[in-house]
């Protein structure tokens, strides 16, 4: 299908974890917490610090400099953290997967650049009906390659051919923005998913879009006629 000439961008560069299923609340931070109970039993973390580190320094630093976990200890919270994922599948946000066939109908793509293996992603778009995106660019990258490092981003513009005024990132978190920011792509802050007042005021401060509600992005990429 060509492309539409009402599409506001060729593609849609979407996270995943709080951008599009609703995953930190009720599958990552208890897996967390109950990772912590296992191997830190002195140490705690609540929902709001656990949104506040991934949002900055991320998940990695957090652990290293929260925790003082060694390289050895990170690979076993991934373990875990692999495990207890399979048989959990986040829900989408309402409202997501409108977007994302409005996209698709009028000729447009969709990526993913996340923080969750690729094969979660496919499951989690498969089960909730979500359509399959045309990349994905997950945690099974190497470390240098996934975000807040540009290479994803870069790769989405290199094998879709297409320029950085053509591509949105959708994100909740930092280190999309940063991402985005280093390839002169615009960012739009996703804020449906938590109501911290830090991470709000900075995404509001410093991203050109923000948006509190699934329907006003919606409206921003589609027009008011299509509001879900």
């Amino acid at each position: 299908m060509p492309p539409s000439t009402e599409m506001k961008y060729r593609c849609l560069v979407f996270d995943h974890d709080d951008t599009t299923v609703n995953s930190t609340a009720t599958i990552h931070h208890p897996c967390f917490v109950r990772f912590l109970e296992d191997f830190y039993p002195e140490r705690h973390c609540s929902l709001e610090e656990y949104f506040l580190k991934n949002f900055s320094p991320g998940f990695i630093p957090m652990c290293r400099e929260e925790y003082g976990m060694d390289d050895e200890m990170l690979h076993r919270e991934e373990r875990y953290w692999r495990e207890y994922v399979k048989s959990r599948i986040p829900v989408a946000y309402p409202g997501i997967r409108e977007i994302m066939t409005r996209q698709r109908e009028q000729g447009g793509l969709l990526a993913v650049i996340s923080h969750s293996f690729r094969e979660n992603i496919l499951r989690d778009y498969r089960e909730n009906g979500l359509p399959e995106p045309d990349l994905i660019f997950g945690w099974e990258m190497p470390p240098e390659q996934r975000k807040p490092s540009p290479w994803p981003l870069k790769e989405v513009l290199r094998r879709l051919n297409l320029p950085p005024e053509q591509v949105l990132v959708i994100d909740d978190l930092k280190p999309g923005y940063d991402m985005a920011q280093s390839c002169g792509v615009p960012f739009a802050a996703a804020g449906w998913a938590n109501d911290i007042p830090q991470i709000e005021g900075f995404m509001r401060e410093n991203c050109g879009l923000y948006f509190k509600r699934v329907s006003d992005l919606a409206d921003y990429l589609f027009g008011e006629e299509n509001a879900l």
